[in-house]
């Protein structure tokens, strides 16, 4: 199981992968940045493919993402770049900011966004709104959130609404130490549950729209981790994802980078 699976791109070998992306690839929407560009495809399950391309036109990359039905508020503190490819990038962000200190909230957390380098120039920092995806990576599902409270083992016990930013205790490695990663561990109570059919595979997945601390998370999952039961309105996710999230909401472009703009076929006489 894997982020391409949990939305209905399911490979099973390097092979199929490229065919994958190179089928995705001549029904997609370019969108030109000043690192390279960006390849969008959409499936109408909300399954979509971030194909990355170099000024060279050379392929550099590829992400997932699922435009699903969550909103919430975040403020973006900082921006994140990438060592796979130029053109990835994330967010740190606090979920639920306060009004009047935008580095505070219920909890800080990263985000991977698959259009990261078109906000090269976003005025940092500032409150947004953003539709957040979490592709399962640990995944747990329970019928009630009494069912989630009672097969907890010990003294601590998980909120039916909770959320640990795991991303953020990333050890890093020697080349980039201290570089925290868009992961989330959390559970949420499931407001909507469907099954979805990606018409560009025909594969299928389970979308559900959560409700956790800090807003709605739209979540998707392969169906292998449906063995024996469906989810359904009311029912528990408890888990370790990777998250993707999208801004709603045109941000503010730093006041720099505006005069830089402006000015920079000026000439002066």
């Amino acid at each position: 199981m894997s982020n391409l699976s949990n939305i209905g791109f399911g490979v099973q070998n390097e092979e199929d992968f490229y065919s994958l992306v190179e089928k995705a690839y001549e029904k997609s929407i370019q969108i030109k940045n000043k690192e390279g560009s960006y390849y969008k495809f959409s499936d109408e399950s909300g399954a979509q493919l971030w194909i990355q391309m170099d000024h060279k036109n050379e392929l550099i990359g590829v992400n997932p993402h699922f435009k699903g039905e969550s909103k919430r508020k975040v403020s973006i503190v900082t921006t994140i770049n990438k060592q796979e490819s130029i053109l990835d990038g994330a967010f740190y962000s606090w979920a639920d900011p306060e009004e009047d200190d935008l580095k505070s909230g219920s909890y800080p957390f990263v985000f991977d966004v698959p259009d990261h380098k078109n906000y090269s120039d976003i005025e940092l920092p500032q409150a947004l709104e953003i539709q957040l995806s979490a592709f399962a990576q640990e995944f747990e599902y329970y019928e009630s959130e009494d069912v989630f409270e009672e097969e907890q083992e010990g003294e601590m016990k998980w909120a039916s609404q909770s959320f640990v930013p795991s991303g953020l205790f990333n050890p890093g490695d020697e080349k980039d130490p201290d570089s925290p990663e868009a992961f989330g561990l959390f559970a949420g109570v499931i407001r909507k549950a469907e099954k979805r059919k990606n018409f560009f595979t025909n594969q299928e997945f389970y979308w559900m729209l959560v409700d956790t601390l800090g807003g709605e998370i739209d979540v998707t999952a392969d169906l292998r981790y449906f063995k024996n039961s469906i989810p359904s309105i009311g029912g528990v996710v408890h888990g370790q994802f990777w998250l993707s999230g999208c801004l709603l909401t045109e941000p503010k472009i730093s006041e720099k980078k505006r005069r830089k703009g402006i000015l920079k076929n000026y000439k002066i006489k």
